[in-house]
């Protein structure tokens, strides 16, 4: 079978565990004249990919509208890659054969993606592939939850939750390069020393510990400005309980479901407090300022990406398993 004729892919045919994905041979569809066509290098294991496979977001209409998502089974897994254009649309004139793209979307574990052209940007800067794959993205995420969404000011106290994860460690790290103090949370005693080498001041163990007891005694009674959390139903009184007045929750994902539906006026009596559900799309307009910035960062070691583990796209149920168990610290990449 040649590269130009089919493409490997990992598909499911009904949702539930990781054993319900299938690595399959497609054919490579004709491009349409707004698509192109990416080999991909890496695909990037994110919480999202793993709430696809369990069919958790098919009844959120955001998930279809922006990510292409619908209830029509068979779908292929996989939600962020890097690779290289290897062909392009009539219409498609910011891409070209060659150039390296980092492509979002529906469909990213596989040898190819044949995706709108709108989803994928081109990487102009001088990082390798596997560290684009695994930071790049996540990492212009961590960016604008830390300077858009709520901006940290130099000496004030952050709560992130899940720190030890990809998305997480880099919020640690660009918590610090603001001047904020972190306290970082994670489920494992293990994961404490990586939450530390992420910038962490403190650590704290969520199965061991009352979080917002001890944030209040780290902060001397007046709670976190800010916490930044992508764990969702779970942790979501604790968050509020741990906010000092006037504080900000910023949520970015459910990674233990959903929040239900609650009363506004428990923001007033929590502390009169702001709360956002937010994603990167409201601050793609500031992704060349990211990614000046995030090249000046890695060249002067002031940013970096922890790998967990790379794995071959035939052992992705290893990978979903390794991320949904809480073993993994840092990012978890697959190469087809």
């Amino acid at each position: 079978m040649r590269d130009q004729e089919k493409m490997q892919v990992v598909r499911i045919y009904e949702y539930g565990g990781p054993e319900k994905m299938q690595l399959e041979w497609l054919d490579i569809p004709e491009i349409g004249k707004d698509e192109a066509l990416v080999k991909v290098k890496f695909a990037s294991v994110n919480f999202l990919d793993i709430q696809m496979r369990r069919g958790d977001l098919v009844k959120q209409k955001f998930y279809g509208k922006e990510a292409g998502l619908n209830n029509n089974l068979p779908i292929t897994i996989g939600s962020q890659c890097m690779g290289v254009v290897e062909a392009v649309g009539e219409n498609v004139d910011h891409l070209k054969p060659g150039d390296r793209v980092i492509c979002g979307g529906v469909g990213t574990y596989a040898t190819h993606v044949i995706s709108s052209a709108k989803r994928m940007i081109p990487i102009n800067i001088d990082i390798p592939d596997q560290q684009a794959a695994a930071g790049l993205t996540q990492g212009f995420l961590a960016y604008a939850f830390t300077h858009k969404a709520y901006p940290i000011q130099e000496g004030e106290w952050c709560l992130i939750q899940a720190a030890a994860g990809g998305l997480g460690s880099l919020i640690c790290q660009m918590a610090k390069l603001r001047g904020g103090k972190v306290i970082g949370v994670t489920s494992k005693e293990e994961k404490a020393k990586f939450v530390l080498e992420a910038g962490a001041d403190i650590v704290l163990i969520s199965s061991k510990e009352n979080i917002p007891e001890r944030v209040r005694e780290i902060t001397n009674g007046e709670g976190v400005r800010v916490v930044y959390d992508g764990v969702g139903k779970d942790t979501f009184d604790s968050n509020l309980n741990s906010l000092g007045l006037g504080g900000y929750l910023v949520m970015y994902g459910q990674s233990s479901g959903y929040v239900p539906p609650f009363d506004l006026m428990k923001l007033q009596e929590k502390g009169s407090l702001f709360l956002t559900r937010t994603n990167g799309l409201p601050y793609m307009k500031y992704w060349p300022e990211f990614m000046e910035n995030f090249q000046k960062w890695v060249a002067n070691d002031g940013f970096s990406i922890k790998i967990d583990h790379v794995y071959p796209l035939k052992d992705v149920a290893k990978a979903h398993s390794k991320m949904e168990d809480r073993n993994s610290v840092g990012r978890i990449l697959l190469k087809p």
